[in-house]
């Protein structure tokens, strides 16, 4: 488990450093799905996916700047592309689970209304930022660097003891 955790931040670093080089661009709102652009989505979208296979974590984060980078769409609305996949996904899965017997439906209901309330400080709280030229663009990838640096400590605390 160290050594994927380890790779996994390694990953998370290269993904916020790319970010934040192509910053400069505030990107397009406009932003549709033809043949200039196909390809590059299909490539970015199946190297999210095996990134998120190996890893077991990591489709939105990784979702987001292979949208922006195949596509050049603005941040904001990356993030609202992604979460509309991710939502799609999560919707699947979980009524797998549920149909199985696996879920602890108060614990589901605390974290599903905890969820709601904090979506609707974060939609204030990105277009905010998204007001201010790459500012959450930055905001993103500091994040990615913060929980990468988290990530990286708890693999070395595990291996050194």
């Amino acid at each position: 488990m160290r050594p994927l955790l380890f790779l996994f931040a390694l990953v998370m670093i290269a993904v916020g450093a790319l970010m934040l080089r192509r910053k400069s661009s505030s990107g397009s709102a406009d932003v549709t799905l033809g043949r200039d652009n196909a390809g590059k989505l299909l490539g970015y979208g199946l190297g999210a996916g095996a990134f998120s296979g190996f890893f077991g974590i990591g489709g939105g984060f990784l979702i987001v700047p292979g949208l922006i980078a195949a596509t050049g769409m603005s941040m904001i609305n990356a993030v609202g592309s992604s979460l509309v996949g991710v939502a799609a996904f999560g919707l699947t899965t979980a009524a797998n689970y549920a149909l199985s017997g696996l879920v602890d439906w108060a614990l589901a209901l605390a974290f599903i209304l905890g969820g709601l309330l904090g979506s609707q400080f974060g939609i204030r709280l990105a277009k905010r930022l998204t007001a201010s030229k790459d500012r959450l663009t930055a905001v993103f990838a500091g994040l990615i660097f913060a929980v990468a640096a988290y990530m990286l400590w708890k693999s070395a605390a595990a291996a050194w003891g």
